[in-house]
C-alpha cells in the first residue's frame, strides 16, 4: 500500500485525537457564508518520504496531478504571479484587479540577486549550485520576503525549500508555515517531490528523501467528518513516477513530461468547502 496514505492517516489521526482547537478565538479565515473557519491543529509536524522506494502520491482520494504539476511549474519555472498563466482556477480567489496575486510565490523566485559567481534568481541559483557546488549547505530558496508582504494577496504557505546532496542523491526539505490537511497536503507533497525529481534529473543526480516540515498542521472544522470518512477507505499501491528522460533542462519540462503509471485511487466523493 502507498506509504503516503499511511503517513497521511497517522498525521490526521494525531490531529483529531491529540490536536488543539482554536474554537472561541478570533480567526482570519472565513467560510463562504461568512462563518469563522476554525481548526484543530498540531504544531510542527515532520513527515519524511523516501523517493528511492516509492513516489508519495496518496490513494485515499485522487489527487489532480495535472493541475498540481501545472501549478508548481507556474511558480518555479514560469516564476509567474499572473493567474492567466495557469490552466486551473485554484488561485482565482486571491487575484487582484490586475490579474495577479501580487508580489507572491513565483514573483519572488524570479527576482535576481547578486552573488560572487554572478547574478541569479533563486531557481537558477539552486540549479547552478547543484551542478557546481554540490557540497554546499546553502542551496535553498525563501519566498517569505517581509519587505513585500504588504503587496502579496496571500502570504506564502510553503515558503522555503532547502536542497542537500548526499552522494549521488538529492534530498529536499520543504518548510511550510500552514497546511490545510484535507485540501492541500498531498497536493504539496506531490508538487515538491516532483520538483525534487526534476532538479535531480537535470543535475545528473538521483531523487533521495523529501522531508515536509509543517508549523501549523490543521484540519478545518467543516472538514473533520470528511477526513474521518476518507481515512476508512481502501488503500492501493503507490504509482510509479516517470519523467521524460530526454529533458536535460528544467525549463523544458511540461505537464506532459510527468506521467504516473498504475495510479489507482478512490474518487474524492464529496465537495470540499474552502476557507478564504
Amino acid at each position: 500500500m502507498s506509504r503516503a496514505d499511511d503517513i497521511y492517516r497517522e498525521t490526521c489521526l494525531d490531529i483529531l485525537e491529540n490536536g488543539w482547537s482554536d474554537e472561541g478565538l478570533e480567526v482570519r479565515p472565513r467560510w463562504e457564508d461568512g462563518t469563522p473557519a476554525h481548526t484543530i491543529k498540531k504544531f510542527c509536524v515532520v513527515n519524511r518520504y523516501d523517493l528511492k522506494k516509492e513516489f508519495p502520491l496518496m490513494t485515499l482520494r485522487k489527487t489532480g496531478v495535472r493541475n498540481c504539476i501545472d501549478e508548481i511549474l507556474w511558480i518555479w519555472q514560469k516564476k509567474s504571479n499572473r493567474i492567466a498563466d495557469l490552466h486551473s482556477h485554484i488561485w482565482d480567489a486571491w487575484a487582484g484587479p490586475d490579474g495577479t496575486i501580487g508580489k507572491a510565490y513565483g514573483y519572488q523566485l524570479g527576482v535576481k540577486h547578486k552573488y560572487a559567481e554572478g547574478e541569479f534568481d533563486q531557481v537558477d541559483r539552486v540549479l547552478y549550485d547543484l551542478k557546481h557546488n554540490r557540497a554546499s549547505r546553502r542551496i535553498m530558496t525563501n519566498i517569505y520576503n517581509h519587505a513585500d508582504l504588504h503587496e502579496m494577496n496571500l502570504y506564502p504557505c510553503a515558503y522555503s525549500m532547502t536542497f542537500n546532496v548526499t552522494g549521488n542523491y538529492l534530498n529536499g526539505i520543504l518548510n511550510q508555515r500552514s497546511q490545510d490537511m484535507l485540501t492541500a497536503n498531498n497536493w504539496n507533497v506531490v508538487q515538491y517531490s516532483v520538483l525534487l525529481c526534476m532538479f535531480a534529473q537535470v543535475s545528473g543526480l538521483l531523487p533521495g528523501e523529501f522531508v515536509h516540515v509543517i508549523a501549523d498542521c490543521h484540519i478545518y472544522d467543516r472538514h473533520i467528518p470528511l477526513v474521518r470518512e476518507m481515512l476508512d477507505r481502501p488503500q492501493y499501491p503507490a504509482p510509479e513516477l516517470k519523467l521524460n528522460p530526454d529533458i536535460k533542462n528544467f525549463y523544458d519540462f511540461t505537464v506532459d513530461d510527468v506521467v504516473f503509471e498504475n495510479y489507482v485511487a478512490n474518487p474524492t466523493g464529496f465537495k470540499i468547502p474552502v476557507a478564504v
